[in-house]
Formats: C-alpha cells, sequence, structure tokens
C-alpha cells in the first residue's frame, strides 16, 4: 500500500487594508470644500455651497475640478485649476488637519497583527502626504498611491489595484475603507472587500445621502439591522460588506479588525 503524507495546512492569509483618505482617515472636507470655493471665486464663480461640494463626495481632484470648469465655461486649463486648488487645500491642512482616532486606532492596531497597509486616494501626492504628516499618521502609511499616478479615478478600480500591486497582494486579499460610493463602487469593481464608513459632517446624517438618514450602528453585509436590502441613505453603500451606517460616530475599531482579518 503507498502511503501519501497529508500536506501541511494552508497559512492563512493576511489581508492587506486600503485606507481612502479624506473623509475616511481624516476630516479634510471642510478643507477640500474651502479650497475649491476659493479656487472657484478666483476664476468669478460666486455662491459655491457646502451642499454641492457634497456632490463630489469621492471624486478625484481632477475629476471634479472637469465638471466645475464645464459647468461655469471656465476658460483656465484644468492643469492650472489643480494647482491653484492644491496651493490652498496644502495651506489648510498644514495647520488644522486632525485624523479619526477611531480610523488611527484601526491601524495601528493592524500594523501590529502584521497587515500591509496603504493610502489609495483621488487626492494628488503632495495633498495626501501633507495631510498624513500633518497628522501623525504618515510614519503609520508609508505606500500612498494619487489617483495621479493611475489612469483613471474612483469610481474606477485603478488606485486601488495600484496600491495591491505595491503590497504586493492580490486583489483578493484586500479590504478597502471608503467614505464615499464611488470610491465603495471602485472596491467593487476591483474585487476587493469594503468597509463603509459614510462621510458625515460633524457628526450628523452622511453627507450626500437621500433625505431620510440612515439607521444608527454597524451592519454586516451592507444591509439594515434585521437584515434585508438597504434602503434610503444606506443604497449607495448596498456592495459593502460591512457598513458602519452612523459615519465616525459608529465607527468601531476592533469590530471592523475583527470583519477585515476574518476573510469573510
Amino acid at each position: 500500500m503507498t502511503s501519501r503524507a497529508t500536506p501541511p495546512p494552508r497559512a492563512p492569509r493576511t489581508p492587506a487594508v486600503l485606507f481612502d483618505l479624506d473623509g475616511t482617515l481624516v476630516d479634510s472636507e471642510p478643507h477640500y470644500y474651502e479650497a475649491g470655493r476659493l479656487t472657484l471665486e478666483r476664476y468669478g464663480v460666486t455662491g459655491f455651497t457646502w451642499e454641492r461640494h457634497l456632490r463630489f463626495l469621492g471624486i478625484g481632484t481632477r475629476e471634479t475640478l472637469e465638471i466645475l470648469r464645464r459647468e461655469h465655461g471656465i476658460d483656465a486649463p484644468v492643469d492650472e485649476l489643480v494647482a491653484v486648488k492644491n496651493r490652498h487645500y496644502l495651506e489648510l491642512v498644514r495647520t488644522s488637519a486632525k485624523a479619526f482616532p477611531g480610523m488611527r486606532e484601526f491601524a495601528e492596531r493592524l500594523l501590529a497583527a502584521g497587515h500591509p497597509v496603504a493610502v489609495a486616494s483621488g487626492s494628488s501626492r503632495a495633498a495626501i502626504d501633507a495631510v498624513l504628516e500633518a497628522t501623525g499618521l504618515g510614519p503609520l502609511l508609508t505606500v500612498r498611491v494619487s489617483a495621479e499616478e493611475v489612469g483613471r479615478g474612483k469610481p474606477e478600480p485603478d488606485v486601488f489595484l495600484e496600491a495591491a500591486r505595491r503590497l504586493g497582494v492580490a486583489p483578493a486579499d484586500c479590504v478597502v475603507v471608503e467614505d464615499a460610493a464611488p470610491g465603495v463602487e471602485a472596491a467593487r469593481r476591483a474585487g476587493m472587500r469594503c468597509i463603509a464608513v459614510p462621510y458625515a459632517p460633524d457628526g450628523g446624517a452622511p453627507g450626500g445621502v437621500p433625505d431620510g438618514g440612515v439607521p444608527d450602528g454597524c451592519v454586516p453585509g451592507g444591509g439594515v439591522p434585521g437584515g434585508g436590502a438597504p434602503g434610503g441613505g444606506t443604497a449607495p453603500f448596498a456592495s459593502a460588506g460591512l457598513l458602519f451606517a452612523g459615519g465616525q460616530r459608529e465607527f468601531d475599531a476592533e469590530a471592523a479588525y475583527a470583519w477585515a482579518a476574518s476573510g469573510n
């Protein structure tokens, strides 16, 4: 009788975690709004409101300015607009950027357990570096990918796929952390699991979602408490595997870590 050795059990994979930056790791949306308002004002466009800014949550700086340039008939090239907005933004974040405490705890927990981590953002590389250094997150998150470095911004998956490539991890072994619907969709297109933490200005209802708000709490599987398909404000985040429907005020670093590390 021929004996056959039993192969050793396959070592469990250690998922990589890819963080969006603005509105996810740091509360920088107010700075982006002010930088955009000042930029438009320079080119004769007034009355840019916070509500209009929320339309562009999750969309990269260049894509946002391309849309606004077209809508307002601005003659200046988009490269010039990007440079002006980035200059205003960097002036603001270098003095007042703040990381969300729960996200800092989550990143530290991941690194302590040996998970590869990266930032994958629609912001410019200069903005990413400035924010991470200003908030003290720089030493934790050294792998950084800007939408400037890839062909297409979110909701296309390019920035997440490039981050996975730099980490040497397959897309299926990555978890994305996002605050906006375009980023959640980009994660889905990349074939990655996703934790959604909808951006909620001033701790209120998540911005950019329909009236009626969202239910409180952490919701596995993109659903609502008690099961079923998401409705109302949760609909843009339906493809997320884990949804903290109340935004940062409901985010739990330990729950997020347990889900990300589980591979489910």
